[in-house]
C-alpha cells in the first residue's frame, strides 16, 4: 500500500503539474484567453507604475546629463563660430586696409616717379642746352677765328697780288716790246 500510495502521490503530483503546465500553457502560448500583454487588464497599473519610473529615471538622466553637455557643445559652436567670424571679419578690415595703403603707396610711387622723370629730362634738358650753348660758342669762336684767317689771307693775297700783277705785267711788257719798265710805273698803272 505504501507504494500504492506513493504511486499515487507520484500520479497526483504528476497531475498537478501537467495541469499546471496546461494552465500556463493556455495562458500563454497556445490560447487566446489573455490577449496582448501591455493590453492586459491585469498588468495594466504595474505597467503604469514602470512606466512613470522608466520615465522619471530618462527624465533626470537626459536633463542632468545629456541635455546640459548638448547644450554646452552648442554653445561652444555658437562662440567657436562667432569668434571665427570676428577673426574673418577683423582680417577682412586689415586687407581692406593694407590694400587701400598699397593702392596709396602705388599712386605716391607713380607721382613720384613722374616728378623724378619731369626732373631728370629738365636736367638733361638744361644739360643738352648748355652743351649746346658751348658747341655753339666753339664753332662761332672757330668761324670767327677762320673769318680772320681767312680776311688775313684775303689781305696777304690782295697785296701780294700787286706785286704778282705787277711780275705779269712786266713780264707781259718784256715779252711784248722787248724793254724793261719800272715796277713803279706798272703799279701806278695798275692802281688807276
Amino acid at each position: 500500500m505504501a507504494e500504492t500510495s506513493h504511486t499515487e502521490g507520484a500520479g497526483s503530483t504528476h497531475d498537478v503539474h501537467a495541469a499546471d503546465v496546461h494552465t500556463s500553457t493556455g495562458a500563454h502560448g497556445g490560447g487566446h484567453d489573455v490577449g496582448f500583454p501591455p493590453f492586459n487588464v491585469d498588468t495594466f497599473a504595474p505597467q503604469l507604475v514602470w512606466l512613470a519610473l522608466t520615465f522619471t529615471a530618462l527624465y533626470v538622466l537626459m536633463s542632468k546629463l545629456v541635455l546640459p553637455r548638448i547644450g554646452e557643445v552648442i554653445d561652444e559652436r555658437r562662440e567657436r563660430i562667432q569668434r571665427d567670424l570676428d577673426t574673418a571679419e577683423r582680417l577682412k578690415s586689415d586687407t581692406d586696409k593694407a590694400l587701400a595703403d598699397y593702392e596709396k603707396a602705388l599712386g605716391d610711387a607713380r607721382a613720384n616717379a613722374g616728378a623724378i622723370a619731369r626732373e631728370t629730362r629738365e636736367k638733361l634738358d638744361a644739360n643738352v642746352a648748355e652743351r649746346q650753348r658751348a658747341v655753339d660758342e666753339e664753332i662761332n669762336g672757330r668761324l670767327a677765328e677762320a673769318e680772320t684767317r681767312i680776311q688775313d689771307m684775303r689781305s696777304k693775297a690782295l697785296a701780294s697780288v700787286d706785286e704778282i700783277a705787277t711780275d705779269v705785267a712786266s713780264a707781259v711788257v718784256k715779252q711784248l716790246i722787248d724793254t724793261d719798265v719800272a715796277a713803279a710805273d706798272i703799279q701806278s698803272a695798275l692802281k688807276s
